[in-house]
């Protein structure tokens, strides 16, 4: 059972941590390359939320929605 459990420690330690380890070193380098991933994810996040808003854009522009102050039932 013990050697279960230090199974799980070393696939995380080993395995699954290895790119943040790599990430770690490299701050002490360049910080700018460490921190490509943050910048990369706010880009994904910058894109879908402008794909969202066009969207939003382009249904509100068919005038389909019910804006009256009676179109919800708990109004």
């Amino acid at each position: 059972m013990k050697d279960f459990f230090y199974g799980i420690q070393d696939l995380f330690v080993d395995v699954l941590f290895a790119p943040l380890d790599y990430l770690r070193e490299l701050e002490l380098t360049s910080w700018f390359a460490a921190n490509a991933l943050s910048w990369f994810f706010m880009l994904i996040g910058f894109v879908a939320f402008v794909y969202w808003m066009m969207q939003l854009a382009k249904y509100n522009a068919n005038n389909e929605e019910d804006k009256s102050v009676t179109a919800h039932s708990y109004l």
